[in-house]
């Protein structure tokens, strides 16, 4: 491993500590090195607040000759707060090593482009795709113009979503029902079928996780619902793609879909999906509502977790 490749490893990990709370904007790291030790870090820690370079270019110190490592271009226009790019040559850092080119038409090249021109040296593409997949939600949104799909469901170990009789029941354990919540804080947005809302009255929320909630939202294909919370999200689409488009038009950049069975089978016909995530509990049902089979397009992340 090249001293490069050591120093983002040390950004990517820093910039993960964003992941949930910097949506819609991409999770960035920042390490600063000269004379061979790190004299600074940070990482974007919040929406609308100090960029990565920024948090590490402002912790004071000099600055003059050194490398900074971030793994995504550096910003060259203003938005929330002022270029990173701008402060970089300021600092009079020498060398800037990243990961990833930021595809924001904003951005684009352009922050490369005015380090160079500043006569800082740019090293491009290191750990790429170690880049790409801590980033995944962002590069799917901006790529695919459609948020990040992630299909969710929790199965008994004979492989049922629900026992044949009514009423109420848990298949997830406390420990899998835990990291279910977890995983809430980190998506932007989280979706069910009218037949779920109906059945179930879901609150959606990560009432076991400290984190922040996902916009919940609500597939009506039939438009069975006369009233849902106005903080609800109410899509009435027929298709699949015009669903993703709803989501991307309100900016929410990665769902998670929660179901019921006929929600996750028309995500699953569809191919429109990049990862599954199921729990597996210990529970047998004997019969009931069959579990959805292991998708055929194959997702690019499949996990299984088992009590």
């Amino acid at each position: 491993m090249t001293s490069d490749e050591l120093y983002m490893r040390r950004c990517l990990q820093l910039a993960a500590n964003g992941l949930g709370r910097v949506r819609p904007n991409p999770l960035v790291g920042c390490v600063i090195v000269k004379d061979g030790r790190i004299i600074s870090e940070g990482f974007h820690q919040e929406y609308g607040y100090n960029h990565a370079e920024r948090n590490a270019l402002l912790k004071g110190g000099d600055y003059c000759g050194a490398t900074l490592y971030v793994n995504l271009e550096p910003c060259s226009h203003y938005g929330k707060t002022p270029p990173c790019a701008d402060l970089i040559i300021e600092k009079g850092i020498r060398r800037v090593v990243c990961c990833n080119d930021d595809p924001n038409p904003l951005v684009a090249g352009n922050g490369f482009r005015k380090l160079e021109a500043a006569g800082i040296k740019v090293v491009r593409h290191v750990l790429e795709e170690e880049g790409r997949e801590l980033n995944r939600r962002f590069f799917t949104f901006m790529e695919q113009k459609r948020p990040y799909v992630i299909l969710k469901w929790a199965e008994s170990a004979d492989g049922f979503m629900a026992p044949a009789t009514s009423g109420t029941y848990w298949l997830s354990t406390q420990e899998q029902n835990r990291l279910n919540h977890r995983w809430r804080t980190e998506e932007a947005a989280i979706l069910v079928g009218s037949e779920t809302y109906l059945q179930d009255s879901p609150t959606l929320t990560p009432r076991h996780y400290l984190g922040p909630a996902p916009q919940p939202v609500v597939l009506d294909r039939r438009n069975r619902l006369t009233t849902v919370p106005s903080h609800w999200l109410h899509l009435q689409c027929q298709t699949i793609p015009e669903v993703l488009h709803e989501l991307y038009e309100a900016k929410l950049q990665s769902v998670i879909v929660e179901g019921g069975r006929k929600i996750l089978d028309a995500f699953i016909t569809s191919g429109l999906y990049d990862e599954v995530r199921i729990l597996r509990s210990p529970q047998t049902l004997g019969n009931g509502l069959k579990a959805p089979e292991i998708p055929p397009i194959a997702p690019n992340r499949l996990i299984i977790v088992e009590p």
